[in-house]
């Protein structure tokens, strides 16, 4: 059956309610209860019901119920590095190697090479890296806010670019939604590989901070932002300096991921099960934690298990936000939003520029909604399905969603990790949102012609 401007009304009717309501879960809801009224002849009860059913149905498929785990378990090890004091250690030691370089410059380069290798989690990238910088960008004369420009800028971008964490498991499971529905054909893990050197956004937005780090490059109001008095503390006498609590689960998380994909690949990791890979990789580090933390007196047995379920119990949004992404694909899917975008752009506008338009519409979702997440989950289906359809290079319409989302997130004031990296900073927040979106919308001009190029070189 053919729904026209229904199939187009529906998702945007979630971006509305997402701008309205800055609720990413509501608006999801809101849009897969419209679509399913749609298929279900405006019959209230009827949509209602299919909305929940559609829920369960999704946990019967297995990759889908190893991703949820594999999001909630994360939490976890966020919560268990937080309350085993090993990112306080790893802050202790780095502020005492951070005395080896101590100029302006290599007070800027700390925050920066910290926000490169700490790709676990964008919050704990900015938080870690805010925290260690900070004292020695004050001591340097560096700007509170140029640190916190430094911290939002790389946290993200590092993360969409090494998708060993929850960003990569929530990207490969809206590819494999769109791979199982017949939209696109390949190998989810491969896709979003291939993907990477296309995140434009997010590379000339780490080569524009290793600018402003080595050529002192002072945009917009950035030039008027001046450095905090400060004398360092010897706040971390009391704890033991030492970066292997941090470190060590985090490594064993990395590695068991491209072992799972050799051993679920049969040799072959492109063809591995990226869902199982990270499922087993957290099940791994949580064992390697309690193996280390427990025998070493680092944690308690109860406290273990204590922080296990409160870091469960922190992830959860992002898991009901990760269900909801994952049946509003199929919704659109079914409404055929795809194919009626495709019918109607075609010999209206050349394929060429549809790479860059996902990259704006993305763009100004992640804006008004302040997540790059959420924007994701509501423009992931509609542009690889309109990439399909037009005959796209998937792995570029994949890194326009990726690209847009995150640079709508950097430029936005309502961003959670805008917030984090003013904090972290310990910057006012406006001040850090005025001073960093100069550079935000450099790298965003960039990454669009660099989307209009790529659309061109792809056909």
């Amino acid at each position: 059956m053919e729904y026209g401007i229904l199939s187009i009304a529906i998702p945007l009717l979630t971006i509305i309610l997402a701008i309205i309501t800055k609720d990413v879960i509501v608006s999801l809801m809101g849009g897969i209860f419209a679509g399913f009224l749609v298929l279900n002849a405006y019959h209230p009860i009827a949509a209602f019901i299919a909305l929940f059913d559609g829920v369960i149905a999704l946990f019967s498929e297995e990759w889908i119920a190893k991703t949820l785990l594999f999001i909630v378990m994360v939490g976890a090890i966020i919560r268990l590095l937080s309350l085993s004091g090993a990112v306080d250690s790893f802050v202790a030691y780095l502020s005492q190697k951070a005395k080896k370089i101590d100029s302006p410059r290599g007070a800027m380069l700390l925050a920066y090479v910290i926000g490169i290798l700490i790709f676990i989690e964008s919050s704990i990238t900015a938080l870690v890296a805010g925290t260690v910088a900070k004292p020695l960008c004050d001591k340097n004369g560096v700007s509170r806010e140029k640190l916190a420009y430094i911290c939002d800028s790389t946290s993200a971008p590092i993360c969409s670019l090494i998708p060993l964490n929850a960003w990569g498991a929530l990207l490969l499971g809206l590819i494999v939604t769109a791979i199982d529905s017949h939209i696109i054909y390949g190998d989810a893990v491969s896709l979003l590989i291939a993907s990477i050197p296309f995140n434009f956004y997010s590379l000339f937005t780490l080569a524009i901070v290793s600018a402003v780090i080595f050529l002192n490059i002072n945009l917009g109001t950035m030039k008027y932002s001046t450095p905090v008095p400060y004398e360092i503390p010897d706040d971390t006498k009391y704890i033991k300096a030492t970066p292997y609590k941090m470190l060590l689960p985090i490594l064993v998380m990395i590695i068991m991921v491209p072992i799972g994909l050799y051993f679920t690949g049969e040799g072959d990791i492109f063809k591995g099960s990226g869902s199982t890979s990270v499922y087993y990789s957290v099940i791994v580090t949580l064992l390697f934690m309690y193996l280390y933390f427990v025998p070493s007196k680092t944690l308690s047995h109860k406290n273990y298990f204590k922080g296990l379920y409160e870091g469960i119990g922190d992830m959860i949004p992002v898991g009901i936000i990760m269900v909801f992404a994952l049946l509003i694909g199929k919704v659109i899917g079914e409404l055929g939003t795809a194919t009626y975008l495709s019918h109607l752009l075609a010999g209206n506008i050349s394929p060429v520029f549809i790479p860059f338009l996902i990259f704006i519409v993305a763009s100004i979702t992640a804006f008004s909604t302040g997540t790059s997440w959420g924007t994701f989950s509501i423009m992931m289906p509609i542009g690889l399905a309109l990439g399909a359809m037009m005959d796209l290079h998937i792995p570029l319409v994949i890194a326009a969603v990726i690209s847009g989302g995150i640079f709508g997130d950097h430029a936005s004031p309502i961003s959670d990790t805008t917030i984090i990296s003013s904090m972290a900073a310990g910057c006012d927040h406006i001040d850090h949102v005025r001073t960093q979106l100069p550079y935000a919308l450099l790298g965003a001009v960039l990454a669009s012609g660099a989307f209009l190029t790529a659309g061109w070189l792809t056909l």
